[in-house]
């Protein structure tokens, strides 16, 4: 390969892989929603303000489908669901707050989150818990996002 040309990026990564699965604004409106607690389709509805009937349809059953929903039902006539989190589902809690942070950081418009034992900004960073100490960014082997 010639100097300075790029590899082809792979087909697949841990990147393209999650946006595959929640990388839409309503999609994670709704975990965001349902890490409050589980919700009926109603309510889900009413909380995004917004959002058509037929596209919380459609990310609720691509969420289910991912095993990060599961929709239990509560009436059989007409068929009516209250949905909820799985576990893998409240594991993007994380990932929710590092956006909302970033958010508040280079959009703003609102706070960023803060420790509320003193009212310090919170700021991420990545931790070893074998070593037990936090690892710079330039210490962490590299992420592969294409």
């Amino acid at each position: 390969m010639e100097a300075g040309t790029r590899q082809p990026a792979a087909t697949t990564s841990a990147l393209s892989e999650a946006l595959a699965a929640v990388g839409d604004r309503w999609t994670l409106l709704i975990v965001a929603t349902l890490l409050e607690g589980s919700r009926r389709f109603g309510e889900l509805q009413e909380e995004l303000g917004g959002i058509a009937p037929n596209v919380l349809s459609s990310r609720l059953r691509q969420l289910e489908q991912e095993g990060l929903v599961v929709a239990e039902p509560y009436c059989e006539r007409p068929p009516r669901y209250v949905y909820e989190l799985t576990e893998p589902g409240r594991a993007l809690s994380g990932a929710l707050r590092l956006l909302a942070h970033w958010g508040a950081r280079h959009r703003g418009g609102s706070e960023p989150p803060v420790h509320d034992a003193c009212g310090t900004p919170l700021e991420a960073a990545w931790y070893c818990p074998t070593c037990d100490r936090p690892v710079a960014d330039e210490d962490a082997t590299e992420l592969h996002f294409a």
